[in-house]
């Protein structure tokens, strides 16, 4: 298939032919998994309907059942992907009373990192439509909001506990921050910027956080008294 120029698309948010059945529900899985394969491994331009059947070895009608076209089932692999980078993670229900602030940023950072590096080749097509797919972009900006707005809310209760520096503005600082992590995850995983070591780069990114902030440390979170 020839290579054409991108066009713009609907931005409205698309409307998927919801299964009524589980089997339906597990075909339609079967099919976005197999169009995040095909687009990681072609492009949103390159990959064809008849590619993702194939993959879900399932015929080319059987896609229509549950996807109007090729720009909404990679629409719902973005969003997908996107909120996957923000989701909580399940370490944040198990940590113990004597876990530091500073180790809450840092498996915050992890984590993030974590799910971009072992998601970066459909992260870097998703990166490439949201510049002209607003619907995807749109997806991407929750993204950075909902981050955002979580390092917003863990900074003021920082400062209320009196470890972090009062004269930084939370708003500010969270999307600075928010915007650093991400950019630093596209430049790393995507436009392969350097090899850095994933550990320190971890260490290094959290440190650079907790100094922005002026967090003190060490810091212990204490058990409510009875």
């Amino acid at each position: 298939m020839p290579k054409t120029e991108p066009t713009a698309v609907a931005t409205a948010e698309p409307q998927p032919n919801a299964p009524r059945s589980r089997k339906g529900a597990a075909t339609r899985a079967r099919l976005l998994e197999a169009a995040k394969a095909v687009f990681e491994e072609s492009g949103f331009l390159e990959a064809r309907i008849s590619d993702i059947a194939d993959r879900a070895s399932l015929s080319h009608g059987s896609f229509y059942h549950y996807f109007d076209s090729k720009e909404q089932i990679f629409r719902e692999v973005a969003e997908a992907q996107e909120a996957l980078l923000t989701a909580p993670g399940g370490e944040e229900r198990s940590e113990g009373e004597d876990t530091t602030e500073l180790e809450r940023i840092h498996r915050a950072n992890r984590l993030y990192l974590e799910r971009y590096r072992d998601n970066g080749r459909i992260m870097g097509v998703i990166e490439e439509v949201s510049r002209y797919d607003s619907f995807v972009n749109d997806a991407r900006m929750q993204r950075q909001k909902h981050f955002a707005e979580r390092a917003e809310h863990a900074i003021r209760r920082l400062q209320g506990m009196g470890v972090a520096d009062p004269d930084v503005d939370p708003e500010i600082a969270a999307v600075a921050l928010g915007s650093m992590i991400g950019r630093f995850a596209e430049l790393w995983f995507v436009e392969g910027w350097s090899q850095f070591e994933f550990e320190r780069a971890v260490e290094q990114v959290t440190k650079l956080w907790a100094n922005a902030i002026g967090l003190k440390e060490p810091v212990k979170r204490r058990r409510k008294a009875s």
